[in-house]
């Protein structure tokens, strides 16, 4: 089990919440998504290691950017 965090920048909502929750769940792996609305910050946990790439991808499907490179 890995478990990552991600800040996550213009989510200020529960639509915000349920949009990232939906998008970075449906990424192959994982296996939980917890949303801190008043910190910004995404957990996600999964079986094996994420790509970065594909939770900035999900994210940005969302319409949010998670910060930072």
């Amino acid at each position: 089990m890995t478990t990552t965090q991600y800040k996550v920048k213009g989510m200020t909502c529960d639509h915000c919440v349920s949009a990232v929750t939906a998008e970075v769940g449906a990424i192959d792996g994982v296996t939980d998504v917890k949303v801190d609305l008043a910190s910004g910050v995404v957990t996600v946990a999964s079986a094996t290691p994420l790509d970065d790439q594909s939770v900035r991808a999900a994210v940005d499907e969302a319409g949010y950017e998670v910060a930072g490179s």
